[in-house]
């Protein structure tokens, strides 16, 4: 009877280092140059150790989206709980390291069933989240779901964001300085930042 094969440690600082060294490849040279060797020689460790703690190609691929979703779904739960979620969402599309990332995901998703799956499920998560926080921001001000439904309104804000840092990553700025001002002038209308206890107290010793 074959006995299953072994699998190191999800805790393994070795297997952090594979993660680490897949994703700096991702970002610098695009996902069509990641193999077990090349990840291997990034991480400073040899091949075999690559299919010790990944089976495949696509387990390997799948443990590095997962672990940038969980880096983003904490970083966008605090947000959203934030006073000001509409310009932390807003800041959170932009971040272009996240933005290159996802791009690689998104075109190797093309070729890979299990990680198209994964981006979805993913993807569906992160903006049902966004949808509830602008949902009440919408109520707050009064402002009807008929008029601007929040789901619309989530995803005009994360194709907007993805569209100008990619285009940023080109050399493109053309209309970028009128968007990005826009987009303030709107969140300005719907978040006026509070003023803080020191502010109070400087402004009642006036």
């Amino acid at each position: 009877m074959a006995t299953a094969r072994r699998i190191g440690a999800e805790s393994s600082k070795t297997r952090t280092n594979l993660l680490d060294a897949t994703e700096q490849l991702m970002r610098d040279e695009g996902y069509a140059a990641v193999s077990s060797r090349q990840v291997a020689a990034k991480a400073g460790l040899k091949p075999q150790l690559v299919h010790y703690y990944f089976r495949t190609m696509d387990d390997l691929f799948l443990a590095v989206f997962q672990r940038l979703a969980d880096q983003l779904m904490k970083r966008q739960t605090q947000v959203l709980i934030s006073d000001q979620p509409l310009r932390g969402l807003w800041e959170l599309s932009n971040d272009a390291s996240i933005a290159v990332l996802s791009t690689e995901f998104m075109a190797l998703a093309n070729h890979r069933k299990v990680i198209r799956a994964e981006i979805a499920r993913f993807g569906e998560l992160f903006r049902d989240m966004r949808v509830e926080v602008l949902t009440r921001i919408l109520k707050k001000h009064r402002v009807g779901t008929g008029v601007c439904p929040p789901i619309s309104l989530a995803v005009v804000l994360e194709s907007l964001a993805r569209v100008l840092v990619l285009e940023g990553t080109l050399g493109m700025s053309k209309g970028h300085a009128e968007t990005r001002a826009l987009v303030e002038r709107y969140i300005k209308r719907f978040e006026v930042r509070q003023p803080t206890k020191k502010r109070v107290s400087a402004q009642r010793r006036r």
